[in-house]
C-alpha cells in the first residue's frame, strides 16, 4: 500500500498542547502527525494550506457528556446512524473526539448503546466511546433522570459492564447505590468510574476512590454540597490529586465564582457540554422520557424548570473559561483536550500536537471561537470553513 503523502497546516498560532508555536506548521501524514514545525521549515515538496491571519491551531476538543446533536438525543437513537449524526453536529464546534451519553434508560437500551458504540468506532475515529450516566443513581437528586429507571445494579449488570469491548467505557454512578467492590471490578477491567446524582457522604467517597472512582460528573451539580460538618463529595474531588471532574461552564448550572474555586482544587479539571439534541441543530425543544424540554439560555429547562443538559458547546465552553473565569486560552484549552483524554487513558495518542499522535485539530478564530476547520485523522472531510 503506498503511504499517504504528507501535507501540512500552517496557523499564526500553533498550541501543541503544552507550549504555543508563533508562525508554525503541523505536518501531518495519513491519521498521525508527522512534526510541528516553523513555517520556514515546511518542505517545499509537501503541499500547504495556510490559515487566515491571527488563526490558532490547536489539539481537537473532547467532549466526554454528549447526550445528544444535530436534532438526536442519543436515547431516542442510539444507533450508528444516531452516534454518527450527533458526532457531526459538534464537529461544527470544534470536538473531534467525544462519548456519546446515555441517560438513565432500560437495561435493554443500555444493551442497545454498547453493541451501537462498538459497532461504529472502528470507522468514525471521533467515536471514543461509550458514557453512561446511570442508572445507579440516587432517587434523592435525579434532575431530569426518570426515577422508574433508578435502580441498584444486578449480577447481569455487572457481567454486561465488564464484557470485552470496544472504545472506553466510562460509567457515572452514585456509591451509595453499588454494592462494596462493584467500583473495583469495573475499574480493574478498564471502566472509568465517576460519581454523580450522588448523596454519598465524604467517607462513603473516600471509600469509592479506594476502590478505583476517579471521575466527578458535572461537579456540584446534582450530588450532596459541600458542608461544614459533611464536606461530601465536593471535598474529596477538590483534595485529591486523583480526581477528575467535570465543569460545565455555561454561566448557569454553577456559578462562575464556585467554578473559579474548582480550579484551585488538587483535582484535574475538564470541561463537558452535557449537550442536547439542538446543539448543532434547527430545533429548541426536545422530549426526554415523555417530558417536553426546551433551550432557554443555552440551557435546557422541563416545564416546571428543572436543567435538562444544555446547548451548549465546547467551542462556547472554552471561550466562556476565558470570559467568566479569567483563564488564559491555553489554559482553557488544555481543559477541552489535554485534560479529558487523560482521564479516560488516550493521553498517549489525544490531546496534543506532538509526533506519533492522531492527527485531531481544530482550527479557529480567537476573538469569538468562531470554527474554522477540523480534522479528525487527518481527514480534513469534517472542515467547516466557510
Amino acid at each position: 500500500m503506498t503511504e499517504p503523502a504528507p501535507h501540512a497546516v500552517v496557523a499564526d498560532h500553533v498550541f501543541d498542547g503544552n507550549s504555543v508555536h508563533e508562525r508554525a506548521a503541523v505536518i501531518m501524514q495519513g491519521a498521525r502527525i508527522a512534526q510541528v514545525v516553523p513555517r520556514a521549515d515546511v518542505p517545499r515538496t509537501i503541499s500547504v494550506r495556510t490559515l487566515p491571519e491571527g488563526a490558532w491551531l490547536a489539539p481537537g476538543f473532547i467532549d466526554l457528556q454528549v447526550n445528544g446533536g444535530g436534532d438526536v438525543l442519543f436515547n431516542d437513537q442510539p444507533t450508528s446512524e444516531g452516534i454518527c449524526t450527533i458526532a457531526a453536529a459538534h464537529r461544527k464546534f470544534g470536538t473531534t473526539g467525544l462519548l456519546p451519553t446515555l441517560i438513565t434508560d432500560t437495561q435493554e437500551k443500555v444493551r442497545l448503546a454498547l453493541h451501537a458504540v462498538s459497532a461504529v468506532v472502528d470507522r468514525e475515529p471521533g467515536v471514543l466511546g461509550l458514557h453512561l450516566e446511570g442508572p445507579y443513581l440516587s432517587p434523592e437528586i435525579p434532575g431530569v433522570h426518570d426515577i422508574g429507571c433508578l435502580r441498584r445494579p444486578a449480577a447481569d449488570d455487572l457481567s454486561m459492564l465488564i464484557a470485552p469491548r470496544k472504545g472506553v467505557l466510562l460509567v457515572t454512578l452514585a456509591p451509595e447505590m453499588v454494592p462494596p467492590g462493584f467500583i473495583a471490578q469495573l475499574a480493574a477491567v478498564g471502566v472509568r468510574v465517576s460519581l454523580g446524582h450522588s448523596m454519598a457522604s465524604y467517607l462513603q467517597t473516600r471509600a469509592a476512590m479506594a476502590e478505583g472512582l476517579r471521575g466527578f460528573t458535572h461537579l456540584f451539580n446534582a450530588m450532596r454540597p459541600l458542608g461544614s460538618r459533611e464536606p461530601g463529595p465536593i471535598a474529596q474531588a477538590l483534595e485529591s490529586t486523583d480526581a477528575w471532574y467535570g465543569l460545565i461552564v455555561d454561566g448557569v448550572h454553577v456559578d462562575p465564582a464556585m467554578l473559579r474555586l474548582a480550579l484551585r482544587g488538587l483535582g484535574h479539571p475538564l470541561l463537558v457540554t452535557d449537550a442536547m439534541p439542538p446543539v448543532g441543530g434547527s430545533r429548541s425543544s426536545f422530549t426526554l422520557h415523555g417530558k417536553n424540554i426546551a433551550v432557554r439560555d443555552s440551557c435546557c429547562f422541563t416545564n416546571d424548570g428543572t436543567l435538562a443538559g444544555t446547548a451548549l458547546d465546547m467551542a462556547t465552553a472554552v471561550k466562556n473559561c476565558i470570559r467568566l473565569l479569567g483563564l488564559s486560552l491555553p489554559e482553557a484549552l488544555r481543559l477541552a483536550s489535554v485534560n479529558p483524554a487523560t482521564f479516560i487513558g488516550l493521553e498517549h495518542m489525544l490531546g496534543r500536537l506532538v509526533p506519533g499522535y492522531r492527527a485531531d485539530l481544530v482550527a479557529f478564530d480567537p476573538d469569538d471561537m468562531t470554527i474554522l476547520a477540523t480534522w479528525v485523522a487527518g481527514s480534513s472531510e469534517y472542515r467547516t470553513l466557510q
